[in-house]
């Protein structure tokens, strides 16, 4: 079975490979130059196993090619689409860091890089809900961190192709990373834009407070966990959370989507508050009862 080493100093399409930079279930990152270029970008290539089966590759190339059509500045651009013989890759640009990089070095970061972060990826979802498309695996990795500290969304492609593989031809494949799936996906649920609110709400909770809000080794113990248990709020494991951002936070986690932030656009808004000092819209609401009932 070809490894992931194997690609160093190969050729695909116009591409040289030049460094392994990661992996995922479906696909390896590396470091390549384009003929007649030496600037580095990165090539996501699917693994050997998935790029054998027809229906999959056409899924994940025409997939990439959609996610290729979103242009805006927080979602990462695809540069070029493509397959070599059995390698069936995209390319898009390397970028210096990533959000679970950061993490890595950081146990948990400070509230407001967190917020900004999660703003600017509020923007890229709400971007591609409009459109149609979720994402349907946001996940600290998903997330790169540009020149300037900007969150730029990657990714849309994979997670679309295993859906529509899944659905056509009946195959158990996993979709979405287990430590963020949304109720709806736990339980096989047809999905909406609110799916990916609540994994950018376990990656806030994640980031903010160095611990996920729910944890287990079992696949479907932890199934359980997102559907049936309330998560333990961001304040009590780290003190030093703010209560609205904890709010924020919470409401993203809300087992019932209808509870949720109804749009990723509502979200980047009340985040935007915690950048500025203003009160969300859900504090300004719960304002609004308080002073009602006269408990003001």
């Amino acid at each position: 079975m070809q490894q992931a080493d194997e690609l160093v100093g190969r050729t695909i399409g116009p591409y040289t490979v030049r460094s392994v930079l990661g992996a995922g279930g479906f696909a390896w990152v590396v470091a390549a130059t384009r003929e007649g270029g030496e600037q580095e970008i990165a090539l996501k290539i699917l693994k050997p196993k998935f790029a054998r089966d027809s229906q999959f590759t056409a899924r994940f190339l025409n997939e990439s090619a959609v996610a290729g059509e979103l242009r805006h500045p927080n979602i990462i651009r695809i540069l070029d689409v493509g397959q070599d013989g059995e390698s069936s890759y995209f390319a898009m640009p390397l970028f210096p860091s990533s959000l679970a990089q950061r993490l890595e070095a950081e146990p948990f970061l400070p509230e407001r890089d967190v917020a900004r972060t999660a703003q600017d990826i509020s923007r890229a979802l709400a971007f591609a809900h409009e459109t149609g498309i979720i994402h349907r695996d946001i996940k600290a990795h998903n997330i790169m961190l540009d020149a300037r500290g900007e969150g730029v969304l990657a990714d849309f492609g994979i997670a679309r192709a295993v859906a529509s593989y899944v659905s056509t031809t009946g195959k158990q494949m996993t979709i979405g990373t287990p430590h963020y799936i949304s109720p709806e996906q736990a339980r096989g649920l047809p999905l909406d834009g609110r799916t990916d609110i609540y994994a950018l709400g376990v990656t806030m909770y994640r980031a903010a407070t160095g611990q996920l809000p729910f944890r287990s080794s079992d696949w479907y113990e932890l199934a359980r966990l997102h559907v049936e248990e309330p998560p333990t709020p961001p304040r009590e494991v780290r003190p030093e959370v703010s209560r609205a951002f904890e709010k924020i936070v919470l409401t993203c986690l809300e087992k019932d989507r209808e509870r949720r932030y109804p749009t990723a656009k509502e979200l980047a808004a009340d985040l935007e508050g915690i950048l500025t000092g203003k009160r969300s819209t859900a504090e300004v609401a719960l304002g609004a009862v308080r002073k009602l009932l006269g408990r003001d």
